[in-house]
This record gives structure tokens, sequence and C-alpha cells, in this order.
């Protein structure tokens, strides 16, 4: 998978990816295919990275039919993941399905020159895709945002996804800013996490945006509008069911769509809605599961027995559910 010549000034394509798998050719811009991870950082018991882990997780997500994973994002622990540890993950993550799948970098942070610094040892480390969260904290106006953005998309030689998620950065990215900042060749995608539907509608009529869904309970929704997939945290350990939603909206099965989308609604309460942070509660199942994980770093904490037990018990009532269909 080759990444946009540096600093190329060619407008970007709605065209897929062309490593991706199951990114078939749309009028939707899918530049990374369609069914993104969310990768939550494997840890060792005693906390450090786990570099083994994270290449075994991976090649299991890819095999699974993931065509795009999403690296020290929210669930991948990046406010308690060192800069060095960012782009040994990437490193090692690229090593072992880089030729199979897109992998994207979270370099955001709520210091503009950082952010910098964390891109370029990205694109070093071999990312076809920056993911770039809101400035947080400092709830800087929206014309800051958007130079933000945009010297970050300057200094880039591979594409961006802009991170709108504004309940945890105090930071809405408003459609104006996205409209102006959409002109821009190597701002290509957003993961959506404001829950507005209606502005991301208007959004994605206008220009040539990806809109990746990073709300699980809304991946049909927005799909539906004009999306371009997902970035889910579920899909740590039940990506084949929040594909198969995808898969039934492509053949033309919309109301067959609506089945797999219902079937996991539980699961993603469970994982995402149940009052504790969705990397708590995907490592808590992917560790009952006994995949790569291992434990958080704190102030997070694990999750408890009860909660674990409830995890798992809703993820084997959605993977008997979709053995039933």
């Amino acid at each position: 998978m080759t990444p946009d010549p540096p600093h190329s000034d060619a407008p970007h394509s709605t065209a897929p990816h062309p490593a991706v798998p199951g990114a078939e050719a749309t009028t939707v811009p899918r530049p990374f295919g369609r069914a993104l991870c969310a990768m939550v950082t494997p840890f060792t018991a005693a906390g450090e990275l786990d570099l083994a882990g994270a290449r075994a997780l991976a090649a299991l997500l890819v095999a699974e039919g993931c065509d795009g994973l999403v690296l020290s994002g929210t669930t991948g622990e990046s406010a308690t993941t060192t800069d060095a540890e960012k782009t040994a993950l990437v490193r090692a993550v690229c090593a072992e399905v880089g030729d199979r799948a897109a992998v994207l970098a979270g370099v955001g942070s709520a210091d503009t020159r950082h952010t910098l610094a964390l891109a370029r040892e990205a694109e070093r480390a071999g990312a076809h895709g920056l993911l770039v969260v809101a400035p947080y904290y400092s709830h800087p106006p929206q014309r800051d945002v958007e130079a933000h953005f945009l010297r970050i998309a300057d200094a880039s030689g591979v594409p961006l996804m802009l991170y709108d998620i504004p309940a945890r950065t105090g930071t809405r990215i408003e459609p104006g800013t996205l409209l102006r900042l959409a002109a821009h060749p190597r701002v290509v995608a957003v993961k959506d996490c404001a829950y507005d539907l209606f502005s991301s509608s208007k959004v994605i009529a206008r220009t040539s945006l990806a809109y990746y869904s990073g709300c699980e309970e809304l991946n049909l929704p927005l799909y539906a509008v004009g999306g371009a997939g997902f970035v889910s945290t579920v899909a740590n350990a039940a990506l084949r069911p929040l594909r198969a939603v995808l898969d039934a909206y492509d053949t033309g099965a919309r109301t067959e769509s609506l089945r797999p989308h219902q079937a996991a609604l539980p699961l993603v309460e469970s994982m995402m809605g149940a009052g504790l942070p969705g990397t708590v509660t995907a490592k808590a199942l992917l560790g009952a599961l006994g995949r790569p994980a291992g434990p958080v770093r704190e102030p997070l904490r694990p999750a408890g027995r009860e909660t674990a037990d409830g995890l798992l018990r809703a993820y084997a009532e959605l993977t008997a559910a979709a053995r039933a269909v």
C-alpha cells in the first residue's frame, strides 16, 4: 500500500484505496475501505507495550475482514502512551498487515507543534493515514481549529481523517469548518462522533469527505445517508457482525441490513453505554476471549467480573444470531 507522494497537491480521489479489501468501486468516497477498527493497544501484565500482541491482534482483525486499523485513538489509550510507544506501535502493525490493510495513526493533541511532531514520526514509521482529533481543553475558536488542521495537512504526505468528538474534546468541528477543510487535498475523511446526522448529511452532500461512523449505534443510519463505513471499538471483538450490516446494505438488501444491525445493539450497549470507557470493556472482552489486550493504564481501572460476564453473554448472543442468519 503506497501513500500519496509527500506534499502532493493533487485533489484526492473518491476511488477506493487500491490495497484495501472490500473497498469496492463506488461513488461514495472510501479512501480507507469500509470496516475499520479502533484497535486497543495491547499491554503486558506489567503494563508495558506488547508489540507481539499488537501484531497478533492486527493480523487477526485483518483476517476477519478489517479494511483498516486506527491506532492510538481514544480506544488505543493515546492519553497514556508515550510518543515513542506510539511510533513503535505504528511500525509493528505496518510490518504485520500494512500490505493488506490501511494503517492510520492517531496523532492528535492539544498542542499543534506536538501534533506535527507525532504526524512526522507516524509517517516515517509507515502510517498510510493520520487520525487528527480537534484540539481539546483550550476550547479554540473555529478559525483556530481550522488553522490547526491545515497546519497538519500542509506538512503531511499522507491523508488525514479528522476526528470530531466534542463530548471528549469540548470543541466541535463545525459543519462550516469542515466544508472549508474539505478543499484541502489531504483532508479526506471524518471520524464522526458528533451525534448530529443532519449536519453530517449536509457535509456529505456538499463535499467528497468520507464519513466514518465512530458510534456503533449509528453505523447503519450514517451509511444510509452516504457514509463510508465505520471506525469501531466494538470491532475489536465483533468485526464480522458489524461488517455484515454494510455487506447486506451494499447488496441492496436494505431491510435485511436491519437484522444484523439490531442484533449487535445489545453488545454495543454493553461495551459503549454501560458507564465504562470503551477501552475498558473492549479489553475485558478480548481478555475473556483469549485475545491480545492486557490491562488498561491508570487512571483507568479494569472491568469487574460481573461486567466481563455480561460482555461475554452479549457476545455469545450476537455470535449465535450471526450463525443463525
